[in-house]
Parts: C-alpha cells; structure tokens; sequence
C-alpha cells in the first residue's frame, strides 16, 4: 500500500515544485544573500536611468542621431574600463572594489538628477555623466560577478548565477514600464533620483559583505600588464575560449533588436509615432528570459554545461528564424520570448564554466571580458542586422541570421570539440 497521508503529499509535491522553480539555496549563504540583495535593489533604479538618459537626450535635442550616440558613448568606456576592471578584480579586495564602485555610480547618477532638476539643458553634460557612469559600471560588474564564487560552494554556482540574472530580468521588464508610468507624474529627474536613492541602499549591503582579498598573495596595481596576461589565459583554456566564441556568434549573427522599430510599423502595423508592436518586441527577449528564470529550478542538476550552452544557443537560432518569418504580431512575441529563455539557459551554464573554470587570480579578467561580449556583442548586432535589413529587408536579415547562428555554432563545436565533452566539477566527479 502507498502512503496517501497528506502530509507526504504535500512532501511530495514540495519535493516536485522545488525541481521546477528558481533554487533559492544560495539565499541561505548570508554573505551572497547581501549580494544578491544589493543587486536587486539596484536593478530596477538602473534601469529608471537607462530610460532617463536617452529620454532626456531626445527631449534636448530632438534627434534620434543623438539618441544613437548615447550607445556609442556607453560602449567605449564599458569596454576600456570593463577590462581594465577586470584586472583590478584581480589585484585588490573585491569588496573594496565593489564599494568604490557603487559609490561612484551614485555620485553620477545624484549628479544626473542634480543636472535635470536644476533644467541646465546640456547634452554633452548629459553624455560625459553618462560614459562616467559607464566606466563605474564596467568595472563593478566584473568584480561582483568574480566575487560569487568566493562567497557560494562550486555546485550551487549555476543556481546562483540564476538567482542574479533572474533579478536582472525581472528589472529589464519592470524598470521601462515603471519609468513610462512615473514620468508623466513625477518627472524625469525624480527617475535619477530614485536610482540614487536605490543605490544609496544597495552600499549597506555591499558594506556588509566579508573582505574578500587575492588569494594569491599581497595587492598589486593592474596594468596593461595584467589586462595582455588575460588574454593569454583565455587563449590556452579552450573551454573558456569557447564559451565565449558561441555567446559571440548567438549574439552578433542573431540579435534582432535593430529591426523592432521598423518591423513594428512595416510588419506589425503600428502608426508611424510607435505603438503597442514596438514595446512587445521590445519586451518578448526579457519577458522570456524571466519566465526561464523562477522556473531555473532544473538548472543546477545538468551536469553536462557545454552540452546544454550549444543547445540553448541553436534553440535561440532556431527561434530567431521563426521571429523573422512571423507575419503575426504575437507569433513573433511568442518566438522573441522562446529565444529570451534560451538565451538565460546559455547565459547561467557559461556564467557557472567562467566561474568554475577559471582560476580565482583569473576570474575577475575573464569576467571583463565576459562584461565586454555581453554588451558589445548586441551593439555590433545592430550595425550588421540594419545594413542587412537595407539590402534584403528585415524578415530575410532576421531569419538569415538565425540559419547563420545553427551553422557557425556547428562549425565552433566540431573545431572545439572539448566544449562539448565539459562538464560541471561535480558532475565530473
């Protein structure tokens, strides 16, 4: 006879919905709880200003060229200092570093807010404060990521990473439908102030954290030195090199961003000011990826990492291609959303290889250079997507970039074979 009792079904079902929903175990661990904590206060002001600063650009100039300078602006100082970060992760106490870091952002960010209360009405402010905030993210990033491994067990790496990017897509979806909604009440300063304010919060946290030194040894200044040694690290760890090839080749051949707002008015029938079309695209990738991340739970028992990244990254091809060949508004969100959950499934297996993988004097270089392809790779995205989309329209550039991501990921893992076979440190065990 089986044991119908109800407190072993609701055992049961406990044990089966545990399997499914995001691992909240690293929680437990008080130092990355704060971690996480600070992250998830942050995440939704950051996003305030990421809305704020091209709004208020527009609104100052009236140009959308502008607008389109503001990513140039960000890229060049996210992929100097996102090095450069890197190597100091590498050097120094990475609570310290986390400390100065996040003040700086708060400095810029009060002074953003400062700059729009008093209505000064300078764009080029609003662009140096912007590549200033930049620089302060670029090497805040690397560091809080290098910092995860020292703080949670190797086996709880992928569900912590999950945790982490679970909280950075909830912001993404939330924070530009916050700020549309607070903008015509409180203004667009306030947005700046209550990222400040967040961020303000976010120190106690980070302030709380244990000190977490080199462990090879004494403190040393990074130079460009440290920054060329990354790189001949990366260049004789295959796995490494590879995890980061694959994020390349998904996200330069397969972003589609670029052609949302033409496919919103051409495709989708939005009126020419914008509409409902352009903000689903926008938020299909997000949407997807949240949902993927309260449902991680299943995550942190795949041991085979590099098995999963290639699986993930030809479902995101795959999904791509359909998106490109939708003539449904809601086919093409629905595609937009499958590719949004495979990319955080690829993003969580390479995040938990870069951090288990690498050695701890390494891990904040890697992780720069891990910031720089995150953010450069979709940056690149858009200049090749919008000279495709020129020439062949933007269903072929969308779906040809989908076919293109399938067949050079193939071609990566046949040259690379050992990426394939990785596997987890425990599973290997």
């Amino acid at each position: 006879m089986t044991d119908e009792r109800p407190e072993t079904r609701r055992g049961g079902a406990r044990k089966v919905l545990g399997s499914i929903v995001v691992d909240t175990r690293p929680l437990k661990i008080p130092a990355y709880r704060r971690l996480w904590v600070s992250t998830a206060v942050t995440t939704v002001g950051s996003q305030l200003t990421a809305v704020a600063v091209p709004k208020q650009v527009f609104d100052l100039t009236g140009s959308s060229g502008f607008v389109g300078l503001t990513g140039a602006v960000a890229l060049v100082p996210l992929i100097v200092f996102g090095l450069w970060g890197g190597a100091i992760a590498d050097t120094v106490d990475r609570r310290k570093l986390l400390l100065v870091t996040n003040i700086g952002i708060a400095v810029v960010s009060a002074l953003l807010w400062l700059q729009a209360f008093l209505d000064v009405g300078s764009v080029w402010l609003v662009l140096v404060l912007l590549g200033l905030g930049q620089a302060f993210f670029a090497m805040n990033m690397p560091t809080r990521s290098a910092a995860i491994a020292r703080l949670v067990p190797v086996e709880l790496l992928p569900s912590a990473v999950a945790l982490g990017s679970t909280m950075a897509q909830f912001g993404a979806v939330l924070g530009p439908l916050l700020a549309g909604a607070l903008l015509p009440v409180l203004g667009l300063s306030t947005l700046y102030l209550i990222d400040t304010v967040a961020l303000g919060l976010a120190l106690l946290a980070v302030y709380r954290l244990p000190a977490l030194p080199p462990l090879n040894g004494p403190s040393r200044r990074a130079g460009l030195r440290d920054i060329l040694d990354g790189f001949r690290y990366l260049a004789a760890q295959k796995i490494l090199l590879a995890s980061f090839l694959v994020d390349i080749i998904a996200m330069v051949a397969g972003m589609p961003r670029a052609l949302f707002p033409e496919m919103a008015e051409r495709t989708f029938g939005d009126p020419p000011g914008g509409g409902a079309a352009l903000g689903w695209l926008y938020a299909a990738i997000p949407v997807g990826a949240l949902a993927c991340g309260l449902a991680s739970g299943w995550l942190s028992r795949i041991g085979r990492h590099g098995v999963g990244v290639t699986i993930a990254i030809g479902v995101w091809g795959l999904a791509i291609i359909g998106f490109g060949l939708s003539n449904s508004l809601w086919l093409a969100v629905f595609f937009l959303a499958l590719g949004g959950a495979a990319d955080f499934v690829s993003m969580v297996f390479r995040s938990a290889i870069l951090q288990a993988a690498a050695t701890d004097e390494m891990r904040g270089r890697t992780q720069g250079v891990f910031t720089v392809v995150v953010a450069g790779g979709p940056r690149i995205a858009d200049v090749t997507h919008g000279w495709a989309a020129a020439g062949v329209g933007t269903a072929a550039a969308a779906s040809g970039g989908g076919l293109l991501v399938i067949l050079v990921l193939v071609v990566a893992v046949i040259a690379i074979p050992a990426f394939w076979r990785y596997r987890a440190p425990t599973a290997a065990r």
